[in-house]
C-alpha cells in the first residue's frame, strides 16, 4: 500500500494526466511526469521531464524516482513498459498494453475470451483489402492497428468505393477491416480494478460524438436495466481477462435488438468517464491512484444525474468562447485544460448536474451551436 508522500510517474502530460496529477496532489501525492512538450498539460501540477514517449533513458530515469507508475495514453510504446517493469512497478503492464494498443491484438484478445464484437478481418495489403471486404461485406471502417485515436487513421468504405483509393489514402500498413455497426447508442462503462481483484464499476455512460470525436456523455444511460447489468458485466470481464489493475474504459455498440458489441479498450482514465470528477463521490483519477497505489476503491455513486460537454478548440476559431454563459449556469463546472486552442482539439469540458438530462443536453447544444 502506498500512502500519500509517496511518488506517481505518469508517463504522458496531457489533459489525462494534468486531472491525475491535481488529483493525486490534493491527496497528497508526489507527481513526476514524461512528456515532449514543455508546456504539457500536466506541468502546473507534477515535476515534468520534457522527452519523448519512446525514450526508455528518460523513462527509467523517471522510474527511478518513482513508488509506481501509469499512463496517461496508450500511445506509449509497449517496449517501454518492458524495461521499467526491470525496476519498478507498472500499471497497466507491458503485456496488457502491446494487447490493447494493436487494433488487431485488441479484436483477437477478444474473440479468444468469446467476448460480442463486430466481424473483422486483418489486412496487410491492397489484395488482402480485397479478400477482407468480401468476407467482412459492405460498408465496413479500415483501420491502422495502432496510433489511432478520435478517427484519425481511418474510413468508411461504402458499396461503391473504390478498395485501391482507400488502401492509398490510409497510407500505411499493417491494418484491420471492421465491419459497419448499425447502433442505436454508444455506451462506455467506466471500471477499476484493484490488486486483489476488487472491483468499482461506474454507471453506464451514454456517447455521442461529432466529426469522432466525443461531443456529450451522458450518466446514467438511458438504456434498460438488463442492458445496463449486461454492459457491467462485459466490462468485467475485460478487465478480469486482461488482469488489469487501475482504471478502464470499455466502448460499446447498443444495436436495437438489445445486444451489446465491444468496440474499443482503453486501460487508463477516459474522457467518458470525466462526469465522474465533481459527479461521484469518487472520480475515476483518484479511484486510478487508489487502485495502483493498493489503496481501498471509493465509492462508485451517482447522487444525481450528470451531464459532459466537450469543449473543442473551434470554439475559440472567431474569437471569444462562450465562457460567460457557461460559468452563469448555476450547475455547470468548467474545467479548462491550459492548451492551446485549434480546430478539433479538445481544450476543456463542462459538467453540468441535473434532474433534467434532456433539458441540459439542448443547453450545452445551444452553447457550442
Amino acid at each position: 500500500m502506498l500512502l500519500p508522500g509517496a511518488t506517481i510517474g505518469v508517463l504522458g502530460g496531457g489533459q489525462l494526466g494534468r486531472m491525475l496529477a491535481m488529483e493525486a496532489r490534493r491527496m497528497g501525492y508526489r507527481v513526476r511526469a514524461v512528456d515532449p512538450d514543455p508546456d504539457a498539460c500536466a506541468a502546473p501540477f507534477a515535476e515534468l521531464v520534457q522527452a519523448r514517449l519512446d525514450d526508455v533513458d528518460a523513462a527509467l530515469e523517471l522510474a527511478a524516482h518513482c513508488d509506481v507508475l501509469t499512463i496517461e495514453t496508450e500511445h506509449v510504446p509497449a517496449a517501454v513498459l518492458a524495461q521499467i517493469e526491470t525496476v519498478r512497478e507498472v500499471h497497466p503492464n507491458s503485456a496488457l498494453l502491446g494487447t490493447v494498443q494493436d487494433r488487431l491484438r485488441q479484436r483477437q484478445f477478444l474473440a479468444r475470451h468469446g467476448l460480442p464484437q463486430t466481424g473483422w478481418a486483418a489486412v496487410d495489403d491492397l489484395a488482402g483489402l480485397e479478400a477482407a471486404l468480401v468476407t467482412v461485406g459492405r460498408p465496413a471502417v479500415l483501420k491502422t492497428r495502432t496510433e489511432g485515436y478520435d478517427g484519425k487513421g481511418q474510413l468508411r468504405i461504402g458499396v461503391g468505393d473504390d478498395p485501391a483509393a482507400a488502401w492509398a489514402a490510409l497510407g500505411r500498413a499493417p491494418a484491420v477491416l471492421e465491419a459497419w455497426v448499425a447502433f442505436e447508442r454508444e455506451i462506455s462503462v467506466v471500471l477499476a480494478r484493484g490488486h486483489g481483484g476488487e472491483l468499482a464499476v461506474y454507471p453506464v455512460a451514454e456517447n455521442e460524438h461529432r466529426h469522432h470525436v466525443l461531443h456529450i456523455t451522458r450518466a446514467p444511460a438511458r438504456i434498460t436495466p438488463a442492458v445496463a447489468h449486461r454492459a457491467r458485466e462485459l466490462g468485467v470481464a475485460v478487465a478480469e481477462a486482461l488482469g488489469h489493475v487501475g482504471v478502464m474504459a470499455v466502448e460499446m455498440f447498443l444495436l436495437a435488438n438489445g445486444e451489446l458489441l465491444v468496440n474499443e479498450i482503453a486501460p487508463r482514465t477516459h474522457n467518458s468517464g470525466h462526469y465522474t470528477l465533481g459527479g461521484c463521490a469518487t472520480s475515476q483519477f483518484e479511484q486510478h491512484l487508489r487502485a495502483i497505489c493498493g489503496l481501498p476503491l471509493g465509492d462508485v455513486t451517482l447522487p444525481k444525474p450528470a451531464l459532459m460537454l466537450n469543449l473543442l478548440g473551434d470554439l475559440w476559431t472567431d474569437g471569444e468562447p462562450p465562457l460567460a454563459p457557461i460559468l452563469a449556469h448555476p450547475g455547470a463546472r468548467l474545467h479548462l485544460y491550459g492548451k492551446a486552442p485549434r480546430p478539433g482539439r479538445k481544450v476543456g469540458h463542462v459538467l453540468v448536474l441535473t434532474d433534467d438530462l434532456d433539458a441540459a443536453q439542448a443547453w450545452a447544444d445551444g452553447v457550442v451551436g
